[in-house]
């Protein structure tokens, strides 16, 4: 029963795919790609595509790319929208086939004698020269180990992916065969066999671990010891994606997401209503410690966050939206869970930072820069890079936004990235050595400084005098600008002051000296929190430490008028105070009173400054009296 006709038109319709979400689909016209979406007045996407008929089409729906091949004997990838990505050099014969892996990685060509193995990106892997004729169409087995082709002789011929290769620090691990690995130390040249029962679907070596899944089996190598792996049975067999962290790994399989620690015992399985596992990779979900993040596909300005241990939803089970489509998600890997921060990429190709922990008030989502394709954290410390444009910049400390964003610029490493072409993508970043593969499959090793690194270190174990030792010994703007927001966020102001003496920033120097003077821990609190922009908490703390006075005078000095004269009048005290410095305020600047409130509040009332002055110095010694008072009875505890 025919359903509908979706197109007519005046020549062959040599190939079709569905688009990702099943509701679109392109097509062939001759030397035009269209992609159809099914609504019926929804808008028509068609481009010239070849130089010659187009024989082929694929579309993936785990990178959402298109693939295209021609009788002008060339291949090429273009995104959703019809840009091109890759454009292939012309072969002798016409390109017959193409098929994408069920992952999204790889994609397999077929043409006259020839089948050729490529990145998701265009370049190469393998090319081989079977004596088939033209291959006329290519299928990929579930798993992506394998291909079937058929052959314009009348043979089906058949092809295993092998010598993928997996690199960590000074382990090369290469898989032979398909159930056979090779691993070498290249720092003594030391070669183990590990050999597996079924063939081997995926692999990932990190943090001192290799996992391996095979169609039945996950195997876990620790690389101290290659002889005595640890192994499990897998309840579905295809596993589409390994990540790893520190303490534990996710495999993702056709049923569902599975957490497991190094010993094999499995940890939780995090599920929303909705989930497709066969379209996540590693641009869609992230690990780290303590936290799970995985980007929906059904609205993909959200993006999931579970607890790594329990598999719920984290906090309050608040989802993180985000105004544009996201792109690509990335957790921080160290420091305390309440830490935790997310970068991702968004649609614009902007970057953003935001933390991870949501209970009840809405955490800030922080621009951290433009034009970025590709970011990866550190998997020693929490140092962000990222390829933005034609710059490849490293974020020494991202957190810096969080604490004073007028120093951020002073935290970052900017590199040319000219020298890695067009669409370069960053492969790990481990320890200070990042690995970049360029568009034509080359790696590229960058190494960054690695004081930086040791910052953290020292930091994070509040050694925080080794930490100004070592920026006195290195010398560098960098450092003490990284060294100065770190010892703010850490609420160390003696720290934080020879940091932003060192990088010149002499107003903060003299505000954080003011800060010394401040008679009780709350206001020395609130005037951190000011410090780092966040006045709403400022005037919270001094509030709930019945310091109203002083919450009023943090709103006078910042010339939030309307909010000082609120609270005064809320707690019915100081109104003539707000009232004078608001009329000393005019009265520099020659101006009229228009405030309505400012003008009912004024009716008849006279300001004598010598009576204000004396409420001011009152306000103050209470305080000094409650804090020590306070620090007295602290002092005067029982005996243990």
């Amino acid at each position: 029963m025919l359903r509908s006709t979706l197109a007519q038109q005046g020549m062959p319709v040599y190939s079709v795919a569905w688009g990702p979400d099943s509701e679109k689909v392109l097509y062939t016209a001759g030397k035009q790609l269209i992609i159809k979406p099914l609504q019926p007045n929804a808008k028509v996407l068609q481009w010239k595509a070849h130089d010659g008929i187009i024989l082929k089409v694929d579309w993936n729906s785990v990178n959402d790319l298109i693939l295209s091949a021609g009788e002008d004997c060339k291949y090429k990838v273009w995104d959703s929208y019809g840009r091109p990505l890759y454009n292939s050099q012309p072969h002798e014969h016409p390109i017959t086939s193409v098929a994408w892996a069920p992952d999204g990685e790889l994609f397999a060509v077929g043409s006259f004698h020839t089948l050729r193995l490529c990145d998701k990106t265009g370049w190469s892997y393998a090319l081989e020269k079977p004596n088939t004729g033209s291959i006329f169409n290519i299928a990929w087995s579930i798993d992506g180990t394998q291909i079937a082709g058929a052959c314009g002789n009348g043979h089906v011929v058949f092809a295993h992916v092998v010598e993928q290769r997996w690199e960590w620090k000074n382990f090369q691990v290469t898989l032979t065969k398909r159930r056979t690995m090779q691993v070498r130390n290249v720092l003594n040249d030391a070669v183990d066999l590990l050999e597996f029962r079924d063939r081997v679907i995926k692999a990932s070596l990190n943090y001192a671990h290799l996992v391996v899944s095979t169609s039945l089996q996950c195997y876990v190598f620790s690389t101290k010891n290659w002889n005595t792996p640890l192994i499990f049975d897998l309840k579905e067999g295809t596993v589409s994606l390994i990540l790893q962290a520190e303490r534990h790994f996710l495999l993702v399989d056709g049923g569902g997401i599975y957490l497991y620690s190094y010993e094999g015992r499995f940890i939780s399985s995090p599920k929303f209503p909705g989930m497709r596992t066969d379209i996540l990779n590693a641009q869609t979900v992230s690990l780290s410690n303590d936290t799970i993040a995985i980007k929906d596909k059904a609205d993909e300005k959200i993006i999931f966050l579970f607890e790594a241990s329990t598999g719920k939803p984290l906090g309050d089970g608040k989802l993180l939206s985000h105004k544009n489509e996201i792109l690509e998600i990335a957790l921080d890997q160290k420091g305390l869970t309440n830490d935790r921060k997310i970068a991702f990429i968004d649609k614009n190709r902007d970057l953003y930072i935001t933390s991870v922990k949501r209970f009840g008030k809405e955490e800030q989502i922080i621009k951290l820069g433009t034009m970025a394709h590709t970011l990866a954290w550190s998997d020693t410390c929490n140092i962000l890079c990222g390829l933005q444009d034609t710059r490849f910049t490293v974020w020494y400390y991202p957190n810096t936004v969080y604490v004073d964003r007028d120093i951020l610029p002073k935290t970052l490493y900017e590199k040319d990235a000219s020298e890695f072409s067009k669409n370069p993508h960053i492969v790990s970043f481990v320890g200070n050595q990042v690995t970049i593969r360029r568009a034509d499959g080359s790696l590229v090793h960058i190494s960054i400084s690695p004081y930086p690194a040791i910052l953290h270190e020292y930091v994070s174990s509040s050694k925080w005098e080794d930490a100004v030792r070592l920026c006195r010994f290195v010398k560098e703007q960098t450092l003490w600008a990284c060294l100065a927001a770190m010892a703010v966020a850490n609420r160390d102001m003696t720290t934080a002051e020879i940091a932003y003496a060192a990088i010149g920033e002499i107003d903060k120097v003299q505000y954080i000296n003011s800060m010394k003077d401040l008679p009780s821990k709350e206001s020395k609190m609130a005037h951190i929190l000011m410090f780092s922009g966040n006045i709403q908490e400022a005037e919270i703390v001094l509030l709930q430490a019945g310091l109203v006075y002083q919450a009023i005078q943090i709103n006078i000095n910042l010339y939030n008028w309307e909010r000082a004269l609120e609270l005064a009048v809320k707690y019915k005290t100081h109104v003539d105070t707000v009232l004078a410095y608001r009329q000393k305020f005019l009265e520099t600047f020659g101006k009229q009173e228009t405030n309505k409130r400012y003008l009912q509040y004024a009716e008849g009332l006279q300001i004598d400054w010598e009576k204000i002055k004396a409420k001011i110095e009152m306000e103050i010694t209470k305080e000094r009296e409650r804090s020590s008072s306070s620090q007295s009875t602290k002092n005067v505890g029982p005996k243990h």
